[in-house]
């Protein structure tokens, strides 16, 4: 670690400040800022790849000597070994990245900050059904009146797991909501035992708070989600019908529940083989207890029935002692689909493991049944569930965004805001 001893040779307005540039190896860039920063005692380096979903993740093990910082990252799976050296009066960076066999130079340039041209943030609280939840607004500097709401997920993460995308949102120009799902973050309430009805109240309300906070109408406001959040879109259209647009990524085509048992499948059907139907339709039993629809007694009469099959080690079965009801794994989007009449963007990577490949053609024939034929659907080549590009790389110790992905939203966008939706 960087000793704490005094240095009268380092100052502080050399050494320090924001770093960035392009990150190249074969196929694979990214663009990436270390900000560096000294307090009393040490250093402190700072990471962010907004297309990595990485924010000012703390680098560890912060060394610096003379005109050399080195720092590092660790993963689940890797250690990235950053070494640095100051160069031309310390408006330079040049370094190399050392993860598995392979080391990377970079060279990255000190930035002048213009403050007046990064995007503002406000943090906020409203009330939803009696919980106080947080959340935050971005405000770009080019603002030109474009909105965009990225509605909450699935599981305990808090809006910092929206952040880089709202970040990249309003550096594109949208004026961007993101909040707290209920119990999470600093805000109030239990997602677990939340029903989906309860959640979906509170992204209404969280829309209508920030339509009130802000000034902007509906009718300028679209809404974007991604996976569970995706499947919440076409309700929560339905609800307040002079949205402008909905945007919804990695939406199932089906419940949650079969979400939930494609995924498991296609996790375990290389170890199974050919028996996977069969582990399939018991693993649905497990899911069903859970949302409600089997009785205990029912499912662990399956258990004692089906535990001497060879696939049932691969069976994931809860403690049933601590299982608690989740109706939430119920829920389909398609009949809300069926009823909308806005403009939707439906975005599905071709390596989506987790939603069935089929959802866009199922999710298209509902919304033929609304009428609706202002939808585009695209499918991105390469593209995860969290739209991150799996293709092949020649550096793959990073996840990044498809290439394709804020292009095709932006570009959507700006082709149905010439046409406000009109109720």
């Amino acid at each position: 670690m960087f000793s704490c001893n005094s240095n009268s040779e380092i100052k502080k307005d050399e050494k320090t400040g924001n770093f960035s540039g392009i990150f190249k190896h074969g196929n694979f860039y990214d663009k990436i800022l270390f900000e560096i920063e000294r307090d009393s005692v040490s250093f402190n380096v700072f990471f962010t790849s907004l297309e990595q979903n990485a924010n000012r993740i703390p680098l560890q093990n912060v060394e610096v000597k003379g005109d050399s910082i080195n720092f590092m990252l660790q993963s689940d799976f890797y250690i990235y070994s950053f070494r640095n050296k100051w160069n031309d009066n310390y408006s330079k960076l040049q370094g190399a990245l050392t993860v598995d066999t392979i080391t990377t130079p970079y060279t990255l340039e000190k930035e002048l900050l213009d403050n007046s041209k990064s995007p503002k943030n406000e943090e906020v609280s409203f009330k939803s059904n009696g919980l106080s939840l947080n959340g935050t607004i971005w405000y770009p500097y080019n603002n030109e009146g474009k909105a965009l709401v990225i509605v909450t997920s699935s599981g305990n993460s808090d809006r910092s797991a929206s952040r880089a995308e709202a970040i990249l949102f309003a550096q594109m120009g949208f004026i961007t909501f993101h909040y707290d799902k209920r119990g999470t973050g600093n805000s109030e309430g239990n997602w677990n035992i939340a029903t989906i009805e309860e959640l979906l109240a509170d992204d209404v309300t969280a829309i209508e708070y920030f339509s009130n906070k802000t000034g902007i109408p509906y009718k300028e406001i679209g809404i974007k989600g991604s996976s569970q959040g995706a499947a919440k879109i076409p309700y929560i259209l339905s609800e307040l019908e002079n949205l402008n647009y909905g945007i919804v990524v990695s939406c199932p085509g089906v419940s949650l529940l079969e979400s939930d048992l494609n995924y498991w499948r296609n996790r375990n059907a290389d170890v199974i083989g050919n028996e996977i139907d069969a582990a399939t339709n018991f693993q649905r039993k497990v899911f069903e207890f859970i949302a409600g629809k089997l009785s205990r007694t029912d499912l662990e009469k399956d258990i004692n029935n089906e535990k001497s099959n060879s696939w049932f080690a691969n069976i994931w079965v809860p403690n049933l002692d601590e299982v608690q009801t989740d109706k939430k794994l119920l829920y389909s989007p398609i009949p809300y689909f069926e009823t909308i009449k806005q403009p939707i963007l439906i975005l599905q990577g071709t390596k989506d493991e987790i939603i069935p490949a089929n959802s866009y053609e199922i999710i298209s024939e509902a919304l033929a049944k609304s009428d609706n034929d202002n939808y585009k659907i695209v499918l991105l080549e390469g593209a995860s569930h969290s739209m991150n590009n799996i293709g092949e790389s020649d550096f793959p110790y990073w996840s990044k965004l498809h290439p394709d992905y804020l292009t095709t939203i932006e570009n959507w966008i700006n082709t149905v805001s010439n046409n406000v939706y009109k109720k």
